[in-house]
């Protein structure tokens, strides 16, 4: 690392806000390139993170930076309603065409938290009413109106005291008791729940909708029964309530189908996407059916840099790579071959407990191998030696104790090897480390 990076990495915490610059692992880079990192240490990385689940077609992949820059040729900025431009017409015909059910009508924004603030304004305004109910251990933004529904960890409300919202359990299919069956336990908890929720703490007819992630993203990559998400559904329509899918983590191929909507077959009423849709490009949607969207007036929300041209030259680009490359399919037998092998390596490692995976969305629990509880000073133990044998992978769950392999679509089994191969040595390393002491 040279003198000016030297300066630069040691001043980071003076010019960077910590609550951003304080990340795992702050590794420094000069070029991306499809699974790589490469390093301003010379080295090549493999990124099982792709950049939290956003760049599913890789980093650059070179239809994507074709369209970037065609794009800038022509125009670097809207706003849309001012303006209408090619790109964002095109991506709003396409997205159409595979989004589940009849959500056909779009307000782009910039970022996840943006795409669920206007999910709950859109509910609240059409319904006229006030609540929200999300999950215990849901993530869905930092911003207030996505704070107010977020619950995977205290401290992102301390002191902040975000309202609006009831909180009730997502499906734990572990916690089912023994000898009972774990789809139909979660599914009878959740029924309670609905109804405790009703008869303590706020009546149906004050809530608008419920906001799930059909995936559990940093909560923990909790994949619930296909049964326990079609009760959601149900309850909300016994109920009178809007279903609010939030699929910004899990949407543009990652479980395998476009939207997890579809992997569970489930359609909401309302959806969040964001993350892989233009492939790091800041862009965002609000998805509604066009009968929903029209209730919504001029005015009452709006956007100076959401649906940006050259972002959504780059959506429609990733729209093209993952139909012609084939991915959703490639997300399917990768993800099965890596949750395959994670498997045999977890039976040769007693600091591994749970495997959780759908598609290329796979969190893997590491856990005291003497106890058996959540570790996440091992985790950040074995985060830190991957990296240092050439592999990067990021961390999740409630309690920081699950590792998240979120790779691009484009991955390939060679290179699933390669990564699991290096996560296993690092396992290795820190077990002898442990047993020394």
């Amino acid at each position: 690392m040279g003198n000016d990076w030297n300066h630069l990495v040691e001043n980071m915490s003076n010019r960077l806000a910590p609550s951003m610059a304080k990340d795992h692992p702050n590794l420094p880079v000069v070029k991306e390139e499809g699974c790589y990192y490469y390093g301003v240490d010379g080295r090549t990385y493999l990124d099982f993170t792709s950049g939290i689940a956003t760049t599913n077609v890789g980093h650059r992949h070179p239809k994507v930076v074709e369209a970037i820059k065609e794009g800038a040729d022509q125009l670097g900025h809207g706003p849309s309603g001012v303006i209408i431009y090619e790109s964002i017409l095109k991506l709003a015909d396409r997205l159409a065409e595979i989004m589940p059910g009849d959500l056909d009508c779009f307000f782009f924004g910039n970022s996840g938290a943006e795409a669920i603030e206007g999910a709950i304004k859109l509910a609240k305004h059409v319904t006229e009413r006030p609540y929200i109910v999300s999950f215990i251990g849901g993530f869905h933004g930092r911003s207030m109106g996505a704070l107010s529904v977020t619950s995977s960890k205290s401290k992102y409300r301390k002191f902040l005291n975000p309202t609006g919202s009831y909180q009730i359990p997502y499906a734990q299919v572990e916690d089912a008791p023994e000898g009972t069956d774990p789809e139909q336990y979660v599914v009878q908890q959740l029924e309670k729940d609905f109804e405790r929720l009703f008869a303590h703490q706020v009546t149906s007819d004050e809530v608008a909708a419920v906001l799930v992630e059909p995936v559990l993203g940093e909560g923990g990559y909790i994949v619930p029964p296909k049964a326990w998400l079609q009760k959601v559904r149900e309850l909300c329509d016994y109920y009178g309530l809007l279903l609010i899918f939030d699929e910004v983590q899990t949407g543009f191929g990652r479980t395998g189908e476009w939207f997890a909507s579809q992997t569970f077959d489930v359609t909401p009423d309302i959806m969040a996407i964001a993350k892989g849709i233009a492939n790091g490009m800041p862009l965002s949607a609000t998805v509604a059916p066009n009968a929903l969207m029209k209730q919504w007036p001029l005015g009452s929300h709006a956007t100076t840099f959401g649906g940006n041209p050259i972002a959504c030259s780059a959506a429609n680009a990733v729209l093209d790579v993952i139909q012609e490359e084939n991915l959703l399919e490639n997300t399917k037998e990768a993800g099965a071959y890596a949750a395959e092998k994670l498997q045999e390596i977890k039976g040769r490692h007693q600091s591994i407990g749970r495997i959780r995976s759908v598609g290329l969305m796979i969190g893997i629990e590491i856990v005291d191998p003497v106890t058996g509880k959540p570790n996440s000073e091992g985790l950040f133990n074995v985060l830190d030696k991957a990296l240092e044998n050439g592999v990067l992978f990021y961390f999740g769950g409630n309690q920081t104790e699950i590792i998240r392999m979120i790779p691009p679509l484009t991955i390939s089994k060679e290179q699933i090897d390669e990564s699991l191969k290096m996560f296993e040595e690092a396992l290795t390393a820190y077990e002898e480390e442990i047993t020394v002491y």
